[in-house]
């Protein structure tokens, strides 16, 4: 008798449990839409003939190992000025006020300061005074690790501003031929809003890897203060380092097996994306891509000619690009794979119906 008891009682609790389960997923998946999108640069664009006054170098040389012909760069705007003219334009182009942003969410590498948060500046700029603010450091995957933060909070039912922004002018070696070259100045936005439809983030995978953390650098900050000794080892250095070979093999490697994760956790084929817009890291780096993993080139939207490394802006500034062009619509369904990559090592995918 009491083993029958404990049996049926373990059956329903097993029930029980299963249908919880299954709740508890129904109730975590939020949908969401995109409201806006949009993005910003700087006036002043730099062609490649323009840096050859600078570094020894040509167009042709530039070109043919980064596909990069042109960038923006800032002449005065910092890292918030640009965030909050992407701001500004979401919540023109949504047609709400800023007291409908809960959240504010900025990644960059490049902030105004190392406190306050450049979030907080844009949301004191446009007056969303009801909005959290915090920023994202996840270089240049730092807009995919922000849409998966910013994801969760729009189930208040009101609107998540997700900015990428970075003034990489700023910690750029002009004098470095091999590095002076592949960056820009620029922010891309989206704005995200609770909805019933199927749309919004499918799946979504990040990673990092903490033991490549010395591959690329920039901004380092020596502990050097009244009781250490000062000597040249320990001395501040603002300047992006970078070993290519290492960024190489590490897209090679990397990048490739977690878009494969991210479209099996979603369940779908690469045939079901419509487009992979990827951080516009270097032509020849994506085309890596593409080959490794087997996506042709064309389903890959790249636009680093114009504006070259924007570092985590770089997916959201493609992205505006595609919606004023007419490429991709809201409501269409069709599904996008958003895939960034960058220092640390870190990674992100995110496989977004629009």
């Amino acid at each position: 008798m009491i083993a029958w008891l404990f049996s049926s009682v373990s059956k329903r609790f097993g029930l029980v449990k299963k249908l919880f389960l299954k709740r508890m997923i129904r109730l975590s998946k939020i949908n969401f839409k995109i409201a806006a999108s949009a993005k910003y640069v700087p006036a002043m664009k730099v062609s490649n003939d323009d840096l050859t006054r600078l570094v020894e170098t040509d167009d042709a040389w530039i070109h043919s190992r980064t596909g990069i012909k042109t960038r923006y760069i800032s002449t005065g705007e910092n890292t918030s000025d640009l965030c909050a003219c992407v701001a500004s334009a979401l919540i023109e182009k949504a047609g709400i006020s800023p007291l409908e942003v809960n959240a504010v969410i900025v990644s960059t590498v490049t902030p105004d300061y190392l406190t306050p948060s450049t979030a907080c500046i844009v949301q004191g700029k446009i007056g969303a005074s009801n909005a959290f603010a915090f920023d994202v450091n996840a270089a240049c995957a730092g807009f995919v690790y922000a849409l998966d933060v910013g994801s969760r909070f729009v189930e208040t039912g009101k609107y998540t501003m997700i900015i990428s922004g970075d003034v990489l002018s700023k910690i750029t070696d002009w004098a470095d031929r091999a590095t002076c070259v592949l960056f820009g100045d620029g922010a891309g936005g989206i704005l995200i809003t609770q909805t019933e439809e199927e749309r919004g983030m499918i799946a979504s995978e990040l990673q990092a890897d903490g033991a490549g953390y010395g591959i690329i650098t920039g901004g380092h900050m020596p502990v050097a203060n009244a009781f250490t000794e000062q000597n040249d080892s320990k001395r501040f250095e603002p300047f992006v380092l970078m070993q290519g070979r290492g960024v190489n093999d590490f897209v090679r490697r990397d990048v490739t097996k977690s878009i494969d994760v991210v479209l099996q956790k979603a369940g779908l084929t690469v045939q079901d994306i419509k487009y992979i817009v990827p951080h516009q890291a270097n032509a020849r780096l994506i085309e890596v891509l593409a080959k490794k993993t087997g996506v042709p080139i064309d389903k890959f939207y790249i636009n680093i000619e114009e504006y070259a490394n924007t570092s985590s802006s770089s997916i959201p500034i493609a992205l505006d690009e595609m919606y004023e062009k007419g490429i991709i619509k809201n409501g269409s369904g069709d599904i996008l794979l958003f895939s960034g990559f960058g220092a640390g090592f870190v990674l992100g995918n995110a496989v977004v119906r629009i």
